[in-house]
């Protein structure tokens, strides 16, 4: 069967495409629920939009005339897309103006929207039966980030829309959730073509420093680290008094 199955290239970016419409979405529903001016709220989601348009811009250009695909170096240099967005991620969470958007935010909204790694998994599955990617990086290997897309409407509903589980269960799938990602991440690292390659089964990864596939460590993988940190910050930020929400 391998081999034989192949999978449209615009898949990649139409899955990103969709992601970062839902944050989007939902990051103006939120600044809505805020005591921020409209024209406030306009503004810092007009910055965050374009920034999200800009980088992706870059991420697409850099990788079109091949930045990515040079190995030589440890980390290669697709990890720069994966590290680059982080601190901005952080200081996203960690700001002022980011906390007040996280209280006026439903807990369970980043949470749900793990269940975009599903999708992000059937992809890399269908990668691999066209032989484009190694077993390792699937379910049959020793990825195991499906259940991080399994899970996510369970503990997302029954953390905080039925109450049923403690508040806890939502901070270990998120803990769990980041060390899933970071596995199939050293996971992907390690059968780059590099000096320091553990997997030597081919096909190697070096699919993801192209496009579309760039889309993947620089947008995706982005996409699934900052809501682990944003609903963590959720979870363990102490909110002001009268600052609650339930949402939908």
């Amino acid at each position: 069967m391998k081999n034989q199955i192949s999978t449209p290239g615009f898949l990649w970016p139409l899955l990103a495409l969709i992601c970062v419409v839902v944050i989007l979405i939902g990051l103006y529903a939120a600044l809505r629920r805020t005591d921020w001016s409209r024209s406030a709220g306009t503004k810092w989601f007009a910055e965050i939009a374009v920034s999200i348009v800009v980088w992706i811009t870059i991420l697409v250009i850099l990788a079109g005339k091949g930045f990515f695909a040079h190995f030589e170096k440890i980390p290669p240099r697709p990890a720069l897309a994966i590290l680059i967005p982080l601190p901005f991620v952080l200081i996203f969470a960690f700001s002022k103006r980011g906390t007040q958007l996280l209280e006026s935010m439903p807990k369970q909204w980043p949470i749900y929207m793990q269940s975009f790694r599903i999708f992000v998994e059937l992809l890399i599955w269908f990668a691999f039966l066209s032989g484009k990617l190694p077993v390792q990086m699937t379910a049959e290997g020793f990825n195991f980030d499906l259940l991080t897309g399994l899970f996510a409407f369970p503990v997302g509903y029954l953390c905080f829309r039925k109450k049923t589980w403690p508040k806890g269960v939502a901070i270990a799938y998120n803990i769990l959730g980041l060390l899933l990602l970071v596995n199939v991440l050293v996971i992907a690292m390690l059968s780059m073509p590099t000096s320091s390659r553990v997997f030597m089964n081919e096909p190697s990864t070096e699919l993801v420093a192209r496009i579309p596939f760039i889309l993947l460590p620089g947008v995706l993988v982005p996409i699934a680290y900052s809501m682990h940190i944003i609903s963590l910050r959720q979870l363990l930020h102490k909110k002001k008094p009268g600052s609650g929400f339930i949402g939908l």
